[in-house]
């Protein structure tokens, strides 16, 4: 992913934000037999100083990626969507994509079966709080034996990646007015309608706002 200054994202809290709030993740690993990728779930470790996120694959998928042997791509993307052209009035722009995303990469640590399956809890934990009558991997002695043996399917990772290249790209240069423009167009009803994503732009103006206010 090439750096460009208006859009590099470094500033740690919004990574961790950006993990926390979508949890689904690309798994990339350059393995000897050429590039291969799965998808799975992502748990940010808040209790770390530094940025460290833990998950699990299914069994053969640790072979498939020959994890441990190399450096895997942890890709984390967050609210994207199309910008029209016709969203900048009379200037002449051409359409673009807003979003946000980060690149983690490291060699993962491979979690032992206990350590696993305490993860895959509190990643079931996590989710099954939110809904009406939480089922949690320990619920009951029955449903523990029956999750106990299914971790077994599954190898758990840990990442603490070594080279992080983030990037938020929310029309920072474009003007004020366009800014407003495209905010009230993707908290419309138009077809690229997209409220997760104005807020995001709302959170990226809203900070840019607040520096140069601090700074006069």
């Amino acid at each position: 992913m090439r750096t460009n200054p208006y859009y590099e994202l470094t500033d740690t809290e919004e990574i961790r934000r950006l993990i926390r709030e979508n949890p689904w993740a690309t798994l990339v690993s350059h393995a000897s037999t050429g590039l291969v990728a799965s998808h799975y779930p992502v748990m940010l470790e808040d209790d770390r100083d530094e940025i460290s996120i833990v998950t699990h694959v299914g069994r053969p998928d640790e072979k498939v990626h020959e994890l441990g042997a190399h450096e895997l791509l942890v890709i984390v993307q967050g609210p994207h969507g199309y910008i029209s052209s016709s969203w900048y009035g009379d200037h002449i722009e051409v359409p673009t994509w807003n979003f946000i995303v980060a690149h983690l990469s490291g060699v993962p640590e491979i979690l032992g079966p206990e350590e696993n399956y305490q993860v895959l809890t509190r990643l079931v934990d996590r989710f099954e709080r939110h809904v009406a009558s939480p089922r949690p991997l320990d619920a009951t002695p029955e449903i523990a034996a029956d999750a106990r043996r299914d971790s077994r399917g599954t190898i758990g990772l840990r990442l603490v990646p070594t080279r992080i290249v983030a990037k938020q790209k929310m029309s920072q240069n474009k003007s004020p007015e366009i800014v407003e423009t495209v905010l009230r167009e993707l908290e419309g009803e138009g077809p690229y309608a997209s409220p997760t994503l104005a807020r995001e732009m709302r959170l990226v103006h809203d900070a840019d706002s607040c520096s140069e206010n601090s700074g006069r």
